[in-house]
């Protein structure tokens, strides 16, 4: 069982791959298998928590430092992944389809991450009760929903969907192409399985719960009550 597990997937192929390209690789995988989805839980699930007297208590922002410590975490990681290949020097001893797809789906991931920073980064001011103290004024962007902000929504969610769809695929051929051994493959694969059983669980239990609502509660009266939630299956409370 043992040498089956270490034994390479692809038994007529060797595995052998240079110590930039392994750390490579494993930065990637901690990134985008790891950190990035459950900074996309943490944000999807939890911005009310189960204890929280909602509404009566809002604006619980342990989903948002949860959310960006794991997505600057993995921003860091995938920095340090693509400083690696880029300072790989070793000649390839064949050029396959799937190196080709790999690479290419790994610069689109990169991208897509690199979207999904600039696009928080450009999400404009937050407003609302909170803010009034120190600005005197309930506007803002996301109290408003500004076309500011709806634009944020729109590319921060649904591109961040994609990247972690596209991820999937990058890891599955970047694997094929190391020809990582068994124990690999399980790993990851039964990793991924057990983030699938919490995403069906979490789904069915609590849903995604609208940010608008958590923050400032479920006034009809407010701006963005009176619109529709930006996501898929995005749920509100009619208190």
């Amino acid at each position: 069982m043992m040498d089956w597990l270490l034994a390479p997937i692809d038994a007529s192929r060797a595995h052998d791959i240079t110590r930039l390209v392994s750390w490579h690789a494993r930065a990637m995988v901690l990134a985008w298998a790891v950190l990035v989805p459950l900074g996309i839980i943490s944000a999807r699930y939890f911005k009310v928590t189960p204890r929280q007297n909602w509404p009566e208590r809002l604006d619980n922002r342990a989903w948002w430092v949860a959310h960006r410590a794991l997505q600057y975490s993995a921003g860091g990681a995938i920095l340090l992944a693509v400083g690696l290949i880029l300072s790989n020097d070793s000649r390839l001893d064949s050029v396959t389809s799937t190196l080709w797809m790999h690479v290419l789906l790994g610069w689109a991931v990169v991208v897509l991450a690199g979207v999904q920073f600039t696009s928080a980064l450009l999400r404009g001011s937050k407003g609302g009760p909170s803010e009034v103290a120190a600005k005197g004024t309930l506007r803002g962007d996301h109290f408003d929903m500004t076309a500011r902000r709806k634009i944020f929504e729109y590319v921060h969610k649904f591109g961040g969907v994609l990247a972690a769809i596209l991820s999937v695929v990058t890891i599955l051929t970047g694997l094929w192409q190391a020809n990582a051994p068994h124990w690999m493959w399980l790993g990851i694969l039964g990793w991924w399985g057990c983030l699938a059983v919490v995403v069906v669980y979490l789904e069915r239990r609590m849903g995604a719960f609208d940010t608008y609502q958590a923050i400032w509660g479920p006034d009809p009266d407010l701006p963005g009550n009176k619109i529709a939630p930006i996501g898929m299956a995005v749920r509100r409370s009619e208190k």
